[in-house]
């Protein structure tokens, strides 16, 4: 799954850093805010609570689409606009983050817009 599920070195993003409430921003604006963070290496994401902008349903996103941690703002952008968040592979339960199968479907994903 390689590195789309590590945070990147420049993105401001320190081991052990709590992000549980930080707002979360596409590239065209807020999409939620940090619900759960995984910070084990080789699975690190966020789960992110998007409130009424989708209906009320979590996403996950992997580490590796943070482009920005900004602890002062306590914000996260990621480097994907809302409708690319919304297409992704859907988030459904907290087994998910176990499953490798789902995570390899989101991390394809996430990889796939990098191109």
């Amino acid at each position: 799954m390689g590195d789309v599920w590590a945070f990147w070195r420049d993105s401001g993003f320190v081991a052990g850093q709590a992000l549980v409430g930080f707002d979360v921003e596409s590239t065209d604006g807020v999409i939620g805010h940090v619900e759960r963070l995984e910070d084990e290496p080789g699975r690190q994401h966020l789960v992110v609570d998007t409130g009424v902008w989708k209906f009320g349903r979590s996403v996950l996103i992997p580490a590796g689409a943070v482009t920005v941690v900004d602890g002062e703002e306590r914000k996260v952008k990621v480097a994907a606009s809302r409708e690319e968040i919304k297409s992704a592979p859907r988030f459904t339960t907290d087994s998910e983050t176990t499953d490798h199968g789902y995570l390899a479907e989101v991390g394809a994903y996430y990889l796939s817009l990098r191109t």
